[in-house]
């Protein structure tokens, strides 16, 4: 499935009638070192920072959720800070896998080459090398657009983990229907007790392959303080899901 984002503006000026910035924004820089940035994909003012996670253990260097220095994805989130010194956000964690399933964050992340890494502005692509997933992600002001590509046949899995990263005070995912869940996430890091509430929507049915949950009910609501499903879809090559 492809995503295209029309943006239109209209500026009038004596000397230019359009000038395509853009194409100087280069989201890699800061992102190693101590600069503390993101390389993912954001737009200006926007509610989403949908970007990749290669640091999971709060450290000063890696508080964005992402150094340069690193070679292992564990997933794609959808809030980061940019410039900070302190570890924070990496909230409602994406990764797409293979075969089967596993809530343990060792074994779903996925080494990773700069070689076959892109970003620019709105943009962000890389491929993850333990199954061979091409992810390609953009945003809109509210939303985070997911693509993922799996080149290779089998059970093809997209995990959601609440307990990615900072302390989960309180998650929920509610089941709305094969293609629709609402989830809550109520972490403590930095900020002391934050609220994230986020939609999702696949662009094709998934069905629940594994589940992580303090508690259930008969709502189709998953709940508690570890919290995690996968969803799956049996997959040929070069199938995409979004």
């Amino acid at each position: 499935m492809r995503f295209i984002i029309l943006s239109v503006f209209l500026f009038i000026s004596g000397i230019n009638f359009s000038q395509n910035y853009q194409q100087y924004v280069n989201p890699f820089i800061g992102t190693g070192g101590t600069g503390h940035t993101f390389p993912g994909a954001t737009v200006p003012y926007g509610m989403v920072q949908l970007s990749p996670d290669t640091r999971i253990d709060g450290s000063w260097e890696g508080c964005s959720g992402y150094h340069y220095s690193d070679n292992r994805i564990y997933g794609f989130s959808h809030t980061h800070l940019n410039g900070t010194g302190v570890s924070d956000y990496g909230d409602i964690l994406l990764v797409p896998t293979m075969g089967e399933p596993s809530f343990d964050n060792k074994i779903y992340s996925s080494s990773f080459s700069h070689a076959n890494e892109k970003a620019s502005a709105g943009f962000y692509s890389v491929k993850l090398d333990k199954h061979n997933i091409d992810v390609r992600l953009t945003t809109s002001t509210r939303v985070g657009f997911h693509e993922y590509t799996f080149n290779e046949s089998g059970q093809a899995n997209i995990i959601l983990d609440l307990n990615h990263r900072d302390v989960l005070l309180e998650g929920r995912i509610r089941i709305i229907d094969g293609r629709t869940i609402e989830v809550l996430r109520r972490s403590e890091a930095w900020a002391r007790d934050q609220y994230v509430y986020a939609r999702i929507e696949f662009n094709i049915p998934m069905n629940i392959s594994k589940i992580l949950a303090d508690s259930a009910d008969d709502n189709g609501d998953y709940y508690g303080k570890k919290v995690a499903l996968c969803f799956s879809k049996k997959s040929k090559k070069a199938r995409n899901y979004s």
